[in-house]
């Protein structure tokens, strides 16, 4: 069985009842400057209860896909934030 991915981040949009984008941010070395750059991408997470909001910090872990664009579901909100 093949290991499955679990990302980070912050959900900035309500997609739809069950769905939320998730901006995942990592820290990644310039292969020329040598400088820690931040490097962004967004996912789309099904979120089956509703329960995450704009603002909040989530864990999504990768299961089968639900959609063209949507491979991820919730695990757990990490911490809870304000609201945009």
């Amino acid at each position: 069985m093949a290991l499955k991915r679990v990302i980070k981040g912050k959900v900035v949009k309500q997609a739809g009842e069950k769905t939320i984008t998730v901006l995942v941010e990592r820290k990644v070395v310039h292969p020329r400057y040598h400088k820690i750059v931040k490097r962004f991408k967004k996912y789309l997470v099904h979120d089956e209860r509703g329960d995450a909001n704009v603002g909040d910090i989530i864990v999504a872990i990768e299961c089968r896909p639900i959609s063209k664009r949507k491979s991820f579901r919730l695990k757990e909100i990490a911490e809870r934030g304000v609201g945009a």
